[in-house]
């Protein structure tokens, strides 16, 4: 909660299947898409939560199939449990305030008398979640009858049913909606309330994030029947909530723009990067359009015309190099030329680049240093880099330097100190930390 130093310009608080993540989506387009406009516009000033019913175990296992970003905050298991940053760290006051009126092992007892209940695999049996799969028919009596049942024995709880399938029993206090509230809370608290709140979903479970007060909300397009009854029924004077026409990430995208929320066009909407020009100098977009026309250079989605080539050059200081992980230094220009050379090699093949936690900071006049994690998946094979770059106002120089990534970060430090002894000498370049992440 303190990568901000006040408050987010925007948080999004978006569910992961069928919302963040379309499963019937291959290629995953709209998702990178998102990814693209997030880490060019909002990465710098803003927040994103994922809020799943996932457990920590298969949310993790959807991260190494899906191209997610990296949320700063991360609601799992139906608002039962919070974590912070890219560790994961747990919100133990959130865990102690759902402990009031919870005893799971009575939980445990009653819904073993309901022989419908079939329970849902071990990873999803949490400290604060107890999970059943129920045929739908059957689905109403029984949250009726287990209700009462657990109330007449001192349980305090909220029995939540969606996807027409699942079904979860929880403290009272918890829920996705309790877990947001929670949140902008503890931001009022700090004195850094978000000044935008933007909630996305597709099913019942995800009804408690819109009655959240004075938040925005999209229902993708593909949203399930549960969810538009509910708004049908409690929200649908509300303003403030829309059913998009778009489908899962592609709506988040959507409902940027019609609540004017900030840019809400997509470095990978735009056909000619000639074009792809920010008012203001911004080295998250410059990153992102860069790699952006790398991916559709390779996929020859982009024409291959000198011009398109000349301009490439004309961003690189021309006495750039690149130093390869054997030591072996190459003239930037010749770089260029092999990129020019391997146009279209990965015409009609599964190549994506997008890149993840884009930061940077001014370091001179008209110089940024901007990280990021740069994602490249070829096939089946998936590779990940920490990469360092030096942006100036007017150029982006280049060079690259592999090094295995080390706990204590002595590699890393040498790297810096390398790399401002050669901004001394006027060359800029751009350092890459290579390993698995």
């Amino acid at each position: 909660m303190d990568r901000l130093n006040g408050s987010a310009s925007l948080m999004i608080v978006s569910d992961l299947d069928c919302t963040m993540v379309d499963h019937d989506d291959t290629e995953n387009l709209a998702l990178l898409r998102f990814n693209a406009l997030w880490e060019a516009y909002y990465r710098h000033d803003s927040l994103l939560v994922f809020s799943t019913g996932r457990s920590p175990t298969i949310y993790k296992q959807l991260r190494k199939e899906k191209p997610l970003l990296t949320p700063d905050i991360t609601v799992l298991s139906v608002g039962t449990e919070i974590m912070y940053g890219e560790s994961m760290i747990p919100d133990s006051d959130w865990e102690q305030l759902l402990n009031k009126n919870w005893n799971r092992n009575i939980v445990t007892e009653e819904t073993a008398k309901y022989p419908e209940l079939s329970l849902q695999s071990e990873t999803e049996q949490r400290p604060h979640k107890v999970s059943f799969y129920v045929e739908k028919v059957h689905a109403l009596k029984i949250t009726k009858a287990l209700s009462e049942s657990l109330q007449q024995r001192g349980q305090d709880v909220k029995i939540i049913y969606s996807g027409g399938i699942a079904l979860d029993v929880l403290p009272q206090g918890a829920g996705k909606g309790q877990a947001l509230a929670y949140l902008i809370k503890k931001f009022q608290t700090y004195g850094k309330p978000p000044l935008c709140t933007l909630v996305c979903g597709d099913s019942g479970n995800d009804a408690e994030l819109f009655s959240v007060p004075k938040v925005y909300g999209v229902m993708v397009s593909n949203a399930q029947e549960e969810l538009l009854e509910w708004h049908a029924e409690n929200a649908k004077s509300n303003p403030n909530i829309i059913h998009a026409s778009e489908r899962c990430a592609a709506a988040i995208i959507q409902a940027i723009g019609y609540f004017h929320l900030g840019p809400s066009i997509s470095p990978r909407d735009v056909s000619d990067f000639s074009e792809c020009k920010e008012g203001s100098f911004n080295p998250g977009h410059e990153v992102v359009t860069f790699y952006s026309f790398y991916e559709r250079w390779r996929r020859a989605e982009v024409q291959k015309t000198e011009r398109s080539m000349q301009k490439l050059r004309l961003s690189f200081y021309p006495l750039g190099i690149i130093v390869h992980p054997s030591g072996f230094e190459q003239p930037l220009h010749q770089y260029i030329d092999g990129v020019q050379r391997s146009y279209g090699d990965k015409q009609g093949t599964q190549f994506r680049v997008w890149l993840d936690r884009v930061s940077s900071a001014q370091i001179g006049v008209d110089i940024w240093l901007v990280k990021f994690d740069k994602w490249e998946l070829s096939g089946e094979e998936q590779e990940c880099c920490l990469t360092t770059v030096l942006l100036r106002s007017k150029l982006l120089h280049e060079c690259n330097l592999n090094l295995p990534l080390t706990k204590n970060g002595d590699d890393k430090l040498t790297t810096f100190r390398q790399l401002f002894t050669l901004l001394e000498g006027g060359i800029m370049v751009q350092w890459r930390l290579s390993g698995t992440l």
